[in-house]
């Protein structure tokens, strides 16, 4: 072998174990990146179909506490619900009639989710506060067809999306917003007294006499949280107004 084909062939084999180091190299990236993502995927679907958080400033300014049980009124700033494997469409008549007071925390049922909290005000004060609802993810548009009941103490509202072939509020419901932060739903509570005690019940299921409950929306998931907050979010309320 010439003294030329001897660099040339050299300066091959560096070339390949350069490009081979390359290539090892973005693979252990690529593979470092997947087991992230997937990490990451599985603590976001595997914490629940539903948390409540509350700013732990709400308590140190106005007092307000959050727990999940009369018999244990620690204070807690995150809740989750328990997920269920499947969720096929039922009627809101379906649902049990004392819903709002069977339990306390999960309590699901078939083909719905369930959960009861309660919300203390420990201070000596008067105060209000807000919780809203936001919308995390959707697959299929699950979202035409989900209805969410919320009880605070006996005094019940369901809420669901507009329409999207009218327009208009489905039949006795509450709209959900349409903010740009995809909340959906942002209520307040005003004149909570001292040492009142507020029991919320939220309700999750799939309507089957909405007209969107279709088959294109089989498989599809919904995943939400709600948030408590002080008197402050009023502001947000008056300036978008």
């Amino acid at each position: 072998m010439a003294k030329g084909e001897v660099v040339l062939t050299a300066q091959k084999v560096k070339k390949r174990k350069k490009t081979e180091k390359v290539v090892l190299i973005t693979l252990l990236a690529l593979l470092l990146f997947l087991v992230i993502a997937y990490f990451i995927l599985n603590i976001v679907y595997n914490e629940g179909s539903f948390t409540i958080s509350m700013d732990k400033n709400t308590y140190l300014e106005s007092n307000l506490v959050m727990y999940e049980s009369l018999n244990d009124r620690s204070p807690v700033y995150r809740l989750s619900t328990s997920k269920i494997a499947f969720m096929d469409n039922i009627s809101i008549k379906w649902l049990p009639d004392n819903i709002n007071n069977e339990a306390e925390g999960a309590h699901n049922g078939e083909n719905y989710i369930a959960y009861t909290f309660y919300l203390e005000n420990q201070g000596e004060e008067t105060i209000n506060y807000w919780y809203s609802l936001t919308i995390d993810d959707i697959i299929k548009n699950v979202d035409d067809a989900v209805r969410i009941m919320i009880f605070v103490n006996d005094d019940q509202v369901v809420y669901a999306k507009k329409s999207p072939i009218t327009g208009e509020p489905e039949p006795d419901t509450t709209p959900f917003r349409d903010d740009e932060d995809n909340t959906i739903i942002l209520e307040q509570r005003e004149g909570m007294n001292p040492k009142d005690t507020d029991k919320i019940t939220i309700v999750i299921w799939l309507e089957g006499d909405d007209p969107e409950c279709v088959n294109a929306i089989l498989g599809g998931e919904m995943k939400m949280h709600m948030d408590i907050y002080e008197e402050h979010v009023e502001e947000k309320i008056i300036s978008e107004e």
